[in-house]
């Protein structure tokens, strides 16, 4: 008797032990390995909104030492994500990141369904449950600098901005632009156009064609799906048409001779806080902001295009980037009315 009831309570014990690796909590991960799991619609290499994802938080990882174990699950449609996600959770994973608003659903019903894991996405401006982190860019501080570059380099006083959707910080990104070429040019045209699509490729190399035809010579574009608008300037290998990146990496692409400069999110200051605040106990229920003043921003401009910047443009550039260092979340964005345009 004595020996079934040992048996029993190894039994018990073993079990136990499993359920806790299906869910973790903050006090397990304070002080050591943290797991953290990505999930996006695109790819890791994809230039622009996945990759800065994953590089910050390979940036994290190099000043967090011995603090995060990564994995990350890519072309994920939030369709298709909530077999992914359920096995991050039995796996023990700590946060799980949906990296794209499209993710909100799946990840506010996964954090109802398993209370003591974290889970993040964004961007979002939105406070969710207690164990729901957002992220949201104020990117319309980068969207100035690319408006200011475009309003003092174009010569044919029209400029073409290529939008994903008009929403979250691409709907910051553009309108931020937009403020930045008329504090510089008021008398250009911008034209405004959407594709619908985050990753629309394809899409995105028309619409900007389209632009460029109308006489556009200065373009930008924000998410995954700009990459296809900057090869379709690329196109025009010796014609004086530009662009400007919402992402370094674009400066370091094949079609990257076109980029005059770029501004890149550093979501390495997101997961150095997720850590940070994951540590104290807090497991969500907050947003927290990117921008230049913390960190969440990098900028840089091309060197091998300094004859397009040396001068005035430079020097506005760097006189705006000390103004955001010092003073964030200044730009009104949301009074930009794209019908007045």
């Amino acid at each position: 008797m004595k020996k079934k009831m040992t048996y029993l309570f190894c039994a018990v014990l073993m079990l136990g032990i499993a359920l806790a690796g299906f869910r973790p909590n903050a006090a397990e991960a304070a002080g050591g390995a943290v797991k953290i799991a990505l999930i996006i619609e695109s790819t890791v290499d994809d230039k622009g909104w996945c990759q800065a994802m994953h590089d910050g938080i390979l940036q994290a990882q190099k000043e967090l030492p011995g603090r995060i174990e990564y994995s990350y699950s890519e072309k994920m449609k939030p369709v298709d994500a909530g077999s992914a996600v359920l096995q991050y959770v039995s796996q023990g994973y700590h946060i799980i990141i949906g990296h794209g608003a499209q993710y909100k659903n799946l990840m506010l019903e996964m954090a109802e369904e398993y209370p003591d894991v974290t889970f993040a996405f964004g961007t979002s401006a939105e406070i969710g449950p207690e164990n729901v982190f957002t992220y949201m860019p104020q990117s319309e501080e980068t969207g100035y600098l690319s408006g200011l570059i475009a309003g003092m380099t174009t010569k044919k006083n029209t400029v073409g901005l290529v939008g994903p959707v008009d929403g979250g910080d691409a709907a910051r990104y553009n309108r931020g632009f937009v403020l930045g070429v008329q504090a510089v040019n008021p008398k250009a045209k911008i034209m405004v156009a959407h594709t619908g699509s985050f990753a629309d490729f394809v899409k995105a190399g028309e619409v900007a064609e389209t632009q460029i035809k109308a006489g556009a010579d200065v373009l930008t574009g924000s998410s995954q799906q700009a990459l296809g608008a900057l090869r379709a300037v690329a196109d025009h290998r010796d014609a004086p048409i530009w662009w400007v990146g919402q992402d370094i990496a674009q400066i370091r692409i094949t079609e990257g001779y076109k980029c005059i400069a770029a501004s890149s999110y550093n979501y390495g200051a997101v997961i150095v806080s997720l850590v940070a605040k994951l540590d104290a106990g807090v497991r969500g229920g907050e947003c927290i902001p990117l921008n230049f003043s913390n960190g969440g921003f990098v900028f840089a401009f091309n060197e091998t295009l300094k004859n397009m910047y040396t001068g005035a443009v430079e020097q506005k550039v760097n006189e705006t980037l000390e103004k955001f260092l010092a003073t964030p979340d200044t730009l009104d964005w949301s009074a930009v009315d794209y019908s007045k345009l």
